[in-house]
């Protein structure tokens, strides 16, 4: 396994970039910790599979170092990289068995005949497909190539790292869930570094340990799935992860706090002192359905507002409030009632209530 480390990279199509817009990935610096279980997730276009083709050899980027343990690997190949990677789509031999898929990569690398077996069986129970060794490739469903597929790129020991660009794309829904843990097992078994890309944060949540959320070619937070619903580190993220995601209001200074029309919401002392020092105007508060409170009486710290709709989902209803000039989202216990039309009495915990200026979160020092 290896650490790897992206140093000032930066990377565009373009022969002649003239400004941020032109490049697929920003300069940014990032660690990949060796033995990890990462995920890479965002929104199509980002930037994610861009990434991954540099991590592994496929792309050269324009700026910037790739190291592996502190060694220099801009210019080597794939193979000299030793890195496996799934793709989004099955990357298998249809005229061979699912046995000789899985032997392939370690005939390649010479790995004794005793050991390939030993190996591929290893490999295919843990996937599930042991039923399947002596099967042509080319009869397997979809579910099944795509498993042969990650087991080709699991089968290697001596690998660097495997990287996942969205591989479950064309499982089936019903089996997604499985798959993903299976992937978490077999990282627990093998302790191998993997990096998971997708734009499901559900898939990202489920698989990875820490998650790098990228927007606009940048990764704007690095955290567990808990520290990016808890203290999400940017506006994507707020907006991103979560469902519905963070309310988002752009808002300008007031004494004691912020405002948006008639509105003032008062801040933490401390939120208030880093906001002295700071002069953009692009302000905004935010906080998730989750952790506002709805109330059917006034209390002192809160705001009357009007019910526009609610949504009952269940376990949970999410109830869509107008406060000011403001559409808000609130996730309430299931037996909260309401109507469409009334007017109910909403609050907003200091502890949630989050500052963003220029987009990215103030935090207290400690």
């Amino acid at each position: 396994m290896a650490e790897i480390q992206l140093k000032s990279l930066a990377h565009s199509y373009s022969k002649s970039p003239a400004g941020p817009e032109d490049y697929a990935i920003r300069q940014l610096d990032h660690v990949w910790h060796k033995g990890g279980a990462y995920a890479l997730l965002g929104p199509s276009g980002c930037g994610k599979s861009t990434m991954l083709n540099i991590i592994s050899g496929l792309v050269q980027p324009s700026e910037g170092e790739v190291l592996f343990d502190g060694k220099r690997v801009n210019t080597l190949s794939p193979r000299d990289r030793n890195i496996a990677q799934v793709f989004q789509f099955p990357v298998i031999y249809d005229s061979m068995t699912v046995y000789e898929n899985l032997a392939f990569p370690l005939k390649n690398n010479k790995v004794p005949a005793a050991r390939i077996k030993e190996r591929v069986q290893e490999i295919a129970e843990v996937l599930e497909i042991e039923d399947k060794l002596h099967k042509k490739a080319k009869n397997l469903t979809a579910d099944e190539k795509q498993k042969v597929s990650m087991g080709r790129g699991l089968v290697r020991e001596d690998v660097s790292a495997i990287l996942f660009d969205e591989p479950l794309t064309v499982i089936d829904p019903q089996l997604k869930w499985k798959l993903r843990r299976k992937l978490k097992q077999i990282h627990e078994q093998f302790d191998i570094t993997m990096v998971y890309v997708t734009h499901d944060q559900l898939e990202a949540s489920t698989f990875a340990d820490k998650i790098a959320v990228m927007y606009d070619g940048q990764i704007v937070q690095f955290g567990t799935p808990t520290e990016l619903f808890e203290q999400p580190n940017h506006t994507f993220v707020g907006y991103f992860i979560g469902s519905p995601g963070m309310n988002l209001i752009e808002v300008e200074r007031c004494t004691g706090g912020v405002r948006f029309g008639s509105t003032e919401v008062a801040l933490q002392s401390w939120q208030n002192e880093h906001l002295s020092r700071l002069e953009s105007v692009n302000v905004k508060i935010g906080i998730r359905p989750e952790f506002i409170e709805l109330a059917g009486n006034p209390s002192e710290s809160s705001y009357e507002v009007e019910v526009l709709d609610m949504e009952d989902l269940g376990t949970y209803k999410i109830v869509d409030v107008r406060l000011d000039n403001q559409n808000l989202k609130v996730r309430v216990n299931e037996d909260f009632e309401t109507e469409v039309g009334s007017l109910v009495y909403l609050a907003l915990p200091p502890q949630w209530t989050m500052l963003y200026v220029d987009e990215f979160l103030i935090q207290e020092q400690p």
